[in-house]
């Protein structure tokens, strides 16, 4: 099933004073609008423009900083909408050179069970774990559907942000097929290290120990931020995912949990990564293929 072509409206440019221009491209969250902003900010990093000092993708938006004694922030905007209407054309040659990565998760683990136990009052539906909640709001008869669900495909990391490292995921299928759930009704003032969380469509693996109102699912072996770099996928920075990475969220059993923790706090631990072609327009029109051949390739 093709996921519905979006028709996006103009993008909206605002100016954050002299150093920062943001653009909408969409109101709303969507693949398209996510594909569209991972192409403009990537041929804008491609453009190397002297004055450009970051570029920071997002949901549905973007945020560039310059320093406007080297580039007019006019100039700049006059950049982009030409980028807005040539690589963002989502065109047949678009591909975008990423990661698929497996990520593996413990559903329904004794510490996020124990966290959100502590904290019914916050919820929606204080008589029912977040796993059975969002099993039942999502039409699941049980919470193995749900899980299977989360496992059958992979997601795309749309931004980093909240706390370092933090990726925000949107799962790769129709609309129809997303698995939606609200956040608790009051944040919670603790959440386990690696928790495996989900709020609106999107899933995150939480970087570091802290507050937060997402939906409580399981819990990941390995960690997505590592301030020492002293795993090796985490060499050469601090913060694992990346925007436009591709990850496969693979439930697991408590036995290769605690191997996979062994190996963590050996220091061996190395996610599996693929390098992969990614094109917008292909998998758009047919998601489940592409999912395919992308998750073959994974576990090549």
């Amino acid at each position: 099933m093709a996921e519905t072509q979006v028709r996006l409206p103009e993008a909206r440019y605002e100016f954050g004073g002299d150093e920062f221009v943001f653009v909408e491209l969409d109101r709303e969250m969507s693949l398209h609008a996510n594909f569209k902003a991972m192409a403009i900010t990537g041929a804008l990093r491609e453009e190397n423009i002297a004055g450009i000092v970051d570029i920071c993708p997002s949901n549905a938006s973007y945020l560039v900083r310059l320093d406007p004694e080297k580039l007019h922030p006019n100039d700049l905007v006059t950049e982009l909408r030409r980028l807005e209407h040539s690589a963002g054309d989502l065109d047949e040659d678009l591909v975008i050179n990423t990661r698929i990565v497996d990520v593996p998760v413990l559903f329904d683990d004794p510490w996020t069970r124990e966290t959100l136990l502590r904290f019914r009052e916050n919820h929606q539906d204080p008589n029912v774990t977040d796993l059975e909640y969002a099993a039942r709001i999502n039409g699941f008869s049980e919470v193995e559907e749900l899980i299977e669900a989360i496992g059958s495909a992979p997601f795309i990391v749309t931004m980093l942000g909240f706390v370092p490292g933090l990726p925000f995921c949107y799962q790769m299928v129709p609309r129809s097929r997303q698995i939606e759930v609200p956040k608790y009704v009051r944040p919670r003032t603790d959440t386990p290290e690696r928790a495996f969380g989900y709020g609106g469509a999107f899933a995150v693996v939480y970087p570091v120990r802290g507050a937060g109102g997402y939906q409580l699912f399981g819990i990941a072996p390995a960690p997505v931020f590592d301030n020492s770099r002293s795993l090796p996928d985490f060499h050469d920075r601090i913060a694992f995912p990346r925007p436009s990475d591709i990850l496969r969220y693979r439930p697991i059993d408590r036995n290769e949990y605690d191997r996979l923790r062994s190996e963590v706090e050996a220091g061996t631990f190395r996610y599996r990564i693929r390098d992969v072609e990614f094109s917008p327009t292909a998998f758009l029109k047919d998601p489940d293929a592409v999912n395919h051949d992308l998750l073959e390739e994974l576990y090549r």
